[in-house]
């Protein structure tokens, strides 16, 4: 299978590259796509390099599945391109959540939605994921009508930009005697 990872150099995009090599994903051709400031860059999946591309490039491929992890507005630009090409696209930012015209999926709750014409594929956020994945057998046999849930989500999820100004700040402020940075 031809995939494409649109974002393959963030820390989710590289996180999905490690998910596919662990579970030995039928990837026959691997497209890593990203801006054109990190199109050129090399990275390793399964021991072997790849040159990164930009969006346009990763349109061009034609991939079969296209894993965008790039952000909500590359999402909204580089998404409909993609499905135009062929592709189907499975987003992992906001971006399509909440559009009337695609289809939210959490695979093992409610794969069998999807149809061969939707190319533009939503997912809810991590946590929602996991949460609806517990609770899907449950609402079957009982049918939940309401839950409340509160969530603290991580810096990760905002992207390396982030990550990296965490540990900057942590810095200025912390000693490092009293609480090593690893």
């Amino acid at each position: 299978m031809k995939v494409a990872v649109v974002g393959a150099t963030g820390l989710v995009g590289s996180m999905m590259l490690k998910v596919l090599e662990e579970r030995n994903f039928p990837v026959s051709e691997l497209i890593p796509v990203a801006s054109d400031k990190s199109a050129g860059k090399e990275i390793e999946f399964k021991g072997k390099k790849y040159t990164v591309v930009n969006c346009n490039d990763g349109v061009a491929a034609k991939a079969n599945v296209a894993l965008f992890s790039a952000g909500g507005a590359m999402s909204l630009e580089w998404a409909p391109k993609f499905a135009a090409a062929g592709t189907t696209v499975i987003d992992n930012s906001s971006a399509w959540r909440m559009h009337p015209d695609k289809k939210l999926i959490v695979p093992e709750v409610n794969a069998d939605a999807l149809t061969a014409s939707d190319k533009i594929i939503a997912n809810p956020n991590c946590s929602t994921i996991q949460m609806v994945v517990a609770l899907n057998p449950l609402h079957k046999k009982y049918k939940i009508k309401r839950i409340v849930v509160s969530t603290y989500q991580s810096v990760s999820g905002t992207g390396k930009k982030a990550v990296d100004q965490l540990m900057n700040e942590r810095k200025g402020v912390v000693s490092d005697k009293a609480y090593p940075i690893k």
